[in-house]
C-alpha cells in the first residue's frame, strides 16, 4: 500500500508541474499565432512538452507580420480570433482598451507557480490595464553590433570592440566604404524604420527621448535628439548604401548579401543571422556608446541599448480559458523560459534564464546581448495608446533627410509637429 500510495503522490507531483495540469479541459486544440517562423521549431518543442502532459494539442500557426495584425483586428471583429497569440507594445493599448484580450488577472491569482515580480521590470505594465493583466512576458531583447569578419580582412579594418565609441563605428564605416567602393560594398546600413534596432538607441545616448514619461509630449525636437540624429546624417549616411537602395532591399538583407559590413540588430534576428550560409563570418560586438554624454539619459562613457518584450495573451471568447492561459503560463513558466533560451528561440522574459542564450548557437558568442544588461543603460522602447500612428510617420516623413542630410534638424522639428498632435488627439 505504501508503494501505491508513493507511487500516486509522485504522479501528482509530476503533473503539479505544468500549470493547470489537473484541470479538466474543455479543449483539445488550441489554436496558436505568431509571426515569426524562425522561432517555431523551438517553439514547437516547447509546445508539446505540455501537450503531452496535458493531452491538448497545440497548433502553431506562423502568419506574416503585416497579415498577423491584418487577421488578429479581422478575428476579434468577428469574434474568431486565434486562441492564443503574441501581442506587442505597438497594438496592445488598443487591444486592451476595447476588451480584445482575455483577462487573465483571476487565472494569475489563482496560480501558485505564477509570480508576476519574476519578469524583467517593465514587461509586465507593459501588458496592463486599470489593474488588471492581458498577457504574460514572452521573452525581451537587447541590441548588439553584428558584423562581416570577412569584409573587415578583405579591407584591412579591426573587428568591433567591446570598447567601441560612435566615432569609432563611424570611422571604420568609413574605411570599409572607401576601400570597398569599386566591389559595391558599404560600411553599414539603417533604414528610416530601423528604430528599436536603430537610430532609437543613438537618440537616447545623446541625451535625447522619442516621448516623454507621460505619453503626451513628443521628444523629436529636443535638442540632444536633434544632435543625435544631425551626427547620423553627417558621419554614417556616407557610408551607407541610398536611401532608395534600402527601401527596396531591407538592410538586413543586403547584410546577408555581403555589401554591408556592420550594422545594429537585435536579439530577436540572430535565429536568421545563423541560418545564413554565410553565418560562420558573423561576429557580435556591444552597441557602441557616445563618450561626451554628461548630461544625458546615460552615464557618460555608458551605451545605452533599447529592450522590449512580447507577450503571450488570449482571446476573449475562446472555448476554454483555463486551457488557453495554462498553456500561456506554461510558455511564460521558468522551466518554458528556460527552454526557450537554450533552444535560441529568443531570451527570456523571466529573469536569469536567458543565460543560455548565449551558446545556443555553435560558432556564434551571443554575450554582448547580455553584457549590455550589465555595462549599460536599458531603455524600455517607448509607446503611447497609438504608437504605429507616429512611428508611421517616422518612417515616411525620415525620407526626405536620408535623401538631404543637410534637412535632418527641420525633419525632425516638423515630426515633432505632427507626433505632438497624435498624441493630443489620444487623449
Amino acid at each position: 500500500m505504501k508503494k501505491i500510495a508513493l507511487a500516486l503522490v509522485l504522479a501528482l507531483l509530476t503533473l503539479a508541474i505544468v500549470p493547470g495540469a489537473l484541470a479538466e479541459y474543455t479543449a483539445k486544440e488550441l489554436n496558436v499565432a505568431i509571426w515569426d517562423n524562425n522561432q517555431l521549431p523551438g517553439l514547437r518543442q516547447i509546445a508539446d512538452e505540455w501537450s503531452a502532459k496535458t493531452g491538448v494539442n497545440v497548433n502553431l500557426q506562423v502568419i506574416t507580420w503585416n497579415e498577423y495584425w491584418t487577421l488578429l483586428e479581422a478575428g476579434a471583429m468577428g469574434n474568431n480570433m486565434p486562441d492564443v497569440f503574441w501581442m506587442h507594445i505597438n497594438e496592445v493599448m488598443r487591444y486592451m482598451q476595447y476588451d480584445m484580450l482575455l483577462d487573465l488577472t483571476d487565472y494569475i491569482a489563482a496560480d501558485a507557480n505564477t509570480d508576476l515580480s519574476n519578469y524583467y521590470e517593465g514587461l509586465v505594465s507593459l501588458y496592463s490595464l486599470n489593474g488588471r493583466q492581458y498577457g504574460l512576458p514572452k521573452d525581451h531583447d537587447t541590441i548588439a553590433l553584428i558584423y562581416n569578419k570577412s569584409i573587415f580582412d578583405k579591407y584591412g579594418v579591426e573587428y568591433p570592440n567591446d570598447n567601441w565609441t560612435w566615432d569609432d563605428y563611424a570611422a571604420a564605416a568609413a574605411k570599409i566604404t572607401e576601400a570597398g567602393k569599386d566591389d559595391g560594398i558599404y560600411g553599414t546600413a539603417m533604414n528610416t524604420n530601423d528604430g528599436q534596432d536603430g537610430w532609437y538607441n543613438l537618440i537616447y545616448d545623446f541625451g535625447g527621448y522619442l516621448i516623454t514619461d507621460d505619453q503626451k509630449t513628443s521628444g523629436m525636437d529636443n535638442e540632444n535628439t536633434i544632435a543625435a540624429m544631425t551626427w547620423l546624417a553627417e558621419n554614417l549616411f556616407p557610408s551607407m548604401p541610398s536611401q532608395s537602395v534600402m527601401a527596396e532591399t531591407d538592410p538586413d538583407l543586403l547584410f546577408m548579401s555581403g555589401r554591408i559590413g556592420m550594422m545594429l540588430q537585435g536579439s530577436w534576428m540572430v535565429n536568421a543571422f545563423y541560418q545564413d550560409d554565410d553565418s560562420a563570418n558573423y561576429a557580435w560586438a556591444m552597441i557602441p556608446y557616445y563618450d561626451a554624454n554628461a548630461n544625458g539619459t546615460c552615464e557618460p562613457e555608458e551605451r545605452c541599448s533599447l529592450y522590449n518584450g512580447l507577450s503571450w495573451s488570449a482571446s476573449p471568447s475562446v472555448k476554454d480559458p483555463q486551457a488557453a492561459y495554462d498553456l500561456i503560463a506554461w510558455f511564460c513558466s521558468q522551466e518554458g523560459q528556460l527552454k526557450q533560451s537554450e533552444l535560441g528561440v529568443t531570451m527570456a522574459a523571466y529573469k536569469g534564464a536567458s543565460d543560455a542564450f548565449v551558446t545556443a548557437f555553435d560558432g556564434m558568442d551571443l554575450s554582448p546581448f547580455l553584457n549590455v544588461e550589465k555595462e549599460g543603460t536599458l531603455i524600455q522602447h517607448p509607446a503611447s495608446q497609438n504608437t504605429t500612428r507616429w512611428e508611421g510617420q517616422f518612417t515616411t516623413d525620415f525620407v526626405d533627410a536620408w535623401n538631404n542630410p543637410g534637412s535632418m534638424a527641420d525633419v525632425c522639428r516638423s515630426l515633432a509637429e505632427k507626433m505632438n498632435q497624435f498624441l493630443a488627439e489620444e487623449g
